[in-house]
């Protein structure tokens, strides 16, 4: 299971943080490249560590990206930071966070 904070120090105009519909659309996107996948066969990761904290940095950095690109739309633009973490079972997770 994954979970995300989207951060920012107003609501818009709409009382909204960012448009979830379009976040958790780009998130499943995200995940979607892993899915079903072996991580150690993946090009970009050879010689990485695929631990969990790893790969929670993995979809934040591509997370930013696509909030930076205009994918989560306007309200997206004015998010501040974001916190990802990824569930190994209902007794452990990682998380990263950082700021956007």
């Amino acid at each position: 299971m994954v979970d995300v904070t989207f951060k920012r120090p107003e609501l818009d105009h709409d009382d909204l943080v960012v448009d979830i519909g379009l976040a958790s659309d780009t998130l499943k996107r995200i995940l979607a490249e892993f899915t079903l996948s072996n991580l150690d066969d993946v090009d970009e990761f050879k010689g990485r560590n695929t631990t969990t904290e790893f790969m929670a940095k993995v979809v934040f950095d591509r997370l930013a990206h696509a909030i930076r690109e205009g994918e989560l739309g306007e309200g997206g633009r004015h998010l501040t930071a974001l916190a990802v973490t990824l569930h190994e079972s209902h007794i452990a997770w990682a998380s990263y966070e950082g700021g956007l």
